[in-house]
């Protein structure tokens, strides 16, 4: 069941069998912290560390293996308890067995209350689904409720300047007997910053006959979106799904454990197909001197490449290539965060999403606002650096005169 909005709170890990633990790791406050002779990066200039990896992959295989075998290992302190001391905590870890049970009862009584109340859910879920694509226009109690909560907002803003002039009425190009509302979908998933970085100007065309979207939970633990179109030029399926599978066993807090995801398969129409793209290249024979267009089809950024998640690696996988590896763990994490967002987030309130009102309650990355006011972050120890540049800056800017920025300055910016 999505939380209902109340503030901005942080986004968690989306949890996988890789980042995961599903058993109790042992804790001791006095316990020693297993360790291995490391290269220290003050011994050495950062650019020869550097070099010195790059050139031995072996080497950096070896360390992260060796790391590896540590985790989880005792340090020896507990074993060198007395045998009373031993046994009592022997009877804490069988009381924190018994807590484990209690929390994976909650976690599965929870997930019923979400179903149940997901029931009551759907009754609105399909009003506004029909309101939205014109079969059925709101009520007047409907719209009367709406007015009650904009009269509240209005008179918590009465006070700000900047309301008087976001009450500006725009003409709209739309015209007034449009039958529902036009592109409800694709404008509420562009107000998401995930969704709005994942669709191009040419999945835009295809999105537009968007008319619901829907989930469902599944008789395991999982769930399953639905994306319903219209008739549209660019595929034949009327609806496109994607299910969201967990792993049987539960997590170390009892949580559910995100296990693999399966998207419908996507039956193009000719030319049509929005994750390629087609590149013509012109080829010159070295003996007749006569050319001729190559076309090639390519790969390319598409919103729709999310019904074709990442496929987990194999156990025997996993240690081949640990930047494979972390990149596709990355991009695991990424596809459920996706999943999770269109369940708790987009389903739930997609009307907040349409105007833009849920953007108030969302923690936005400064990476996410596009920022860039020609500063990055720096380390506490360059503070004196730092105020020697700025006092030359100032130098040079006075000198000019212009009040503008050196070209040096500019330039780096842009780049």
């Amino acid at each position: 069941m999505a939380e209902p909005i109340r503030g901005k709170r942080p986004e968690a890990t989306a949890p996988t069998p890789q980042n995961t633990p599903a058993t109790n790791a042992p804790i001791s406050s006095h316990a020693q912290q297993p360790g291995v002779s490391s290269i220290r990066e003050d011994d050495m200039e950062r650019a020869a560390a550097a070099s010195i990896f790059a050139q031995n992959p072996q080497l950096v295989q070896m360390i992260q293996g060796r790391l590896g075998s540590l985790v989880g290992r005792s340090s020896g302190y507990v074993e060198s308890l007395p045998a009373t001391v031993r046994r009592r905590v022997d009877g804490l870890k069988g009381l924190q067995k018994e807590h484990s049970k209690l929390e994976a009862e909650f976690q599965q009584e929870v997930l019923e209350l979400e179903k149940k109340y997901f029931g009551k859910f759907t009754p609105l879920y399909n009003r506004r689904a029909e309101i939205v694509n014109g079969s059925t226009e709101p009520t007047e109690e409907e719209v009367k409720a709406a007015a009650e909560d904009d009269e509240n907002n209005d008179a918590e803003d009465e006070d700000k300047p900047e309301a008087d002039a976001a009450k500006t009425e725009q003409k709209s190009e739309m015209p007034e007997d449009v039958s529902g509302i036009p592109e409800f979908w694709l404008s509420a998933m562009k107000n998401q910053v995930s969704f709005a970085e994942m669709i191009t100007d040419r999945d835009e065309a295809a999105l537009k006959h968007l008319t619901d979207i829907r989930m469902e939970y599944l008789d395991v633990p999982g769930f399953r979106i639905i994306f319903e179109f219209s008739p549209n030029d660019f595929f034949s399926n009327k609806t496109l799904t994607k299910t969201y599978y967990y792993q049987s066993e539960m997590g170390y807090g009892g949580d559910f454990i995100y296990d693999h995801a399966e998207g419908d398969a996507i039956d193009w129409k000719p030319s049509q197909d929005l994750t390629v793209r087609v590149e013509a290249k012109k080829q010159r024979n070295k003996t007749t001197k006569q050319t001729r267009i190559v076309k090639r089809t390519v790969p390319c950024e598409s919103f729709f490449l999310f019904f074709s998640p990442p496929k987990p690696p194999k156990e025997d996988e996993e240690d081949d290539d640990a930047d494979v590896a972390s990149d596709i763990e990355e991009r695991l994490e990424f596809d459920y965060q996706l999943g999770e967002d269109i369940k708790e987030k987009l389903i739930p309130r997609a009307i907040d999403w349409f105007t833009g009102a849920a953007l108030a309650y969302e923690e936005i990355d400064d990476e996410d606002l596009g920022s860039d006011d020609g500063f990055d972050d720096v380390d506490d120890d360059d503070d004196d650096d730092l105020s020697e540049d700025a006092d030359e800056d100032e130098e040079t800017d006075e000198e000019d005169g212009s009040g503008k920025p050196r070209q040096e300055a500019a330039e780096c910016k842009q780049s």
